[in-house]
């Protein structure tokens, strides 16, 4: 069967929409149609290479659909069947699965990109093989992927608000929640109003934070957060930014900094915003050679902490389902996430847009 898909076969040049051969699921792997693929900062992360694949790879890691068909001893899902994809694909009996940290799982030996058996199910017309991002690849109309990479979902929830929880909803909100553990009555900064940054606002305001201080550079991303539960806005471009935030937590620092943008130097700053004894948590992936300088002293004379967050400390099918739930009951925006919607065709267009700053999250939809 034929699929169209964005494909990165050069670091740093346009995705290329491509028409791939796709063979069939094997044992234990699932075909899906997809209906919707968030628009990520973490895919471009791949197009520019800080986060690594070798070329050419299938993009995308963001998305929901439909089965179509199932492998030889797929036992957890059907045709038919609705699911949110997880960019975590999770054995279940590794030591860091048995003690329930399944996103940090370490039980495959598979290369990078490749299904479980490491193989390539995509092909292009010249015969090379294309992996796919975090084995899902959900920018693509059709994807073959591990059974254990889906979470099951009622197939009343549109496929675009369910795709968002497949990293940007539970990357925010489970760093707050679940990583950080953040207590009501605390104040939390967050530096970064995009995708992750806004749901990590999110979980501030389920976690009962009584402050929440949004840090960005562009003003129109800064209102973005104000809609989505910043109680104050700290504007980069003009001010300190830790000095402002200090200023509005009476001097001493916030209880929780996040950081959602993947640099040492806004790391650093979540650092340096937290009071003695706080907890400063990175969640935006920085390039492996960038080094983060945190001064030993305040880590020992402070006792603050560093902690880094990898997809909310997430349980995917335990915790994705819980966070449609809070949709339901009106605690958590989705519907606010998705400001512009693409074609496939127009993911070039997507990137720009996000690198401009134009949405909080782009989305693209496929004909299901």
């Amino acid at each position: 069967m034929q699929t169209k898909t964005a494909v990165v076969y050069e670091h740093d040049a346009p995705v290329v929409v491509d028409t791939l051969t796709l063979d069939d699921p094997r044992e234990n792997e699932v075909l899906l149609r997809m209906g919707a693929s968030g628009v990520c900062h973490s895919d471009l992360s791949v197009v520019n290479g800080t986060i690594y694949f070798d070329p050419p790879v299938a993009l995308g890691h963001e998305g929901a659909g439909i089965v179509e068909r199932v492998g030889d001893n797929v036992t957890y899902v059907k045709p038919g069947d609705h699911v949110i994809l997880s960019f975590v694909t999770y054995c279940g009996n590794c030591p860091l699965c048995v003690i329930d940290r399944v996103c940090l799982c370490k039980g495959f030996s598979a290369r990078r990109g490749y299904l479980l058996d490491d193989t390539c199910r995509l092909h292009n017309a010249r015969g090379q093989d294309i992996i796919q991002m975090s084995r899902i690849g959900t920018m693509s109309e059709l994807s073959v992927v591990p059974e254990q990479a889906l979470i099951k979902i009622d197939p009343g929830y549109p496929l675009d608000r369910a795709a968002l929880v497949g990293c940007g909803v539970t990357t925010g909100v489970g760093a707050v929640l679940k990583t950080a553990q953040v207590e009501p009555g605390s104040s939390v900064a967050v530096i970064g109003s995009g995708g992750v940054g806004l749901n990590a606002i999110q979980g501030a305001v389920l976690a009962d934070a009584e402050r929440i201080i949004a840090v960005d550079l562009m003003e129109n991303k800064l209102e973005y957060a104000r809609q989505f539960g910043a109680t104050d806005t700290v504007n980069a471009s003009e001010v300190d930014a830790v000095e402002a935030v200090r200023e509005l937590s009476g001097g001493l620092g916030v209880d929780y900094a996040f950081e959602a943008i993947g640099s040492s130097a806004t790391i650093r700053q979540a650092f340096d915003m937290v009071r003695p004894a706080g907890t400063a948590v990175a969640i935006g992936l920085a390039r492996a050679e960038d080094l983060v300088p945190v001064p030993p002293q305040d880590l020992i004379w402070g006792e603050k902490n560093l902690i880094g967050s990898y997809y909310g400390s997430s349980r995917p099918r335990v915790d994705m389902p819980q966070y449609l739930r809070y949709y339901d009951e009106g605690k958590l925006k989705l519907d606010e996430l998705i400001t512009q919607t693409y074609r496939l065709e127009q993911i070039n267009q997507a990137f720009a847009d996000m690198e401009a700053g134009k949405n909080a999250r782009g989305m693209l939809l496929f004909d299901v």
